[in-house]
């Protein structure tokens, strides 16, 4: 574990107003100085760097998150994030600091319970792991943006090709609706219907 140093944020850049990011964007990069932010809308990957520079998926993150809290403590970002879908970040914390550290532990029991969920989207039966990222991301009115289908491999420890065929299969079953999204790519909008997926 790293030692404790207070940060300044004496020389900190201006960011203290909302971002928004387009699917595909970068945020930050590991290892670079930077602020917390808290996600409003979207998803973002995570993906931890080796010393040879290679990165590898390490977590998700969705409405409600805290990003780049270890800023605070370390003065840099631990992992690289990636907008999956079209995001909205607004600084962190919002307010005053009591409820910014209630805000931090409630962001994290999530994360905790979300990491969980990750883990179990990447063992078990490639249509299974697909479609409980697909659940992952459904919205209340029943429609999904997912991300890349590199991005689904990694997520869920599969090949590309397996991707594919796992989403044209869920078209067929009618599990996946394509519908039109402003902005976003037609193969990556569908209304879902779990009903049908068992």
């Amino acid at each position: 574990m790293r030692p404790f140093f207070p940060v300044d944020r004496s020389n900190a850049k201006d960011t203290r107003h909302a971002r928004n990011y387009t699917a595909g964007e970068s945020i930050y990069q590991a290892g670079t100085d930077g602020l917390a932010w808290r996600l409003k809308h979207g998803a973002i990957r995570l993906d931890s760097v080796s010393s040879a520079s290679d990165t590898s998926f390490a977590s998700l993150a969705v409405p409600g998150d805290i990003l780049g809290c270890e800023t605070l403590l370390f003065g840099c970002y631990t992992f690289s994030a990636t907008a999956l879908t079209q995001c909205e970040l607004a600084p962190w914390p919002e307010g005053a600091g009591a409820l910014a550290g209630e805000s931090l532990l409630t962001s994290l029991a999530q994360a905790q319970q979300r990491a969980a969920e990750v883990v179990a989207l990447r063992g078990g039966q490639a249509a299974d792991r697909v479609l409980g990222l697909i659940r992952f991301f459904t919205d209340s009115a029943g429609q999904v943006v997912l991300p890349a289908r590199q991005d689904i491999a990694d997520i869920t420890d599969l090949r590309f090709e397996t991707i594919s065929r796992v989403i044209k299969m869920l078209e067929r079953a009618k599990v996946l609706l394509p519908i039109k999204v402003e902005g976003v790519h037609a193969t990556r909008s569908f209304r879902v219907d779990l009903v049908l997926a068992g």
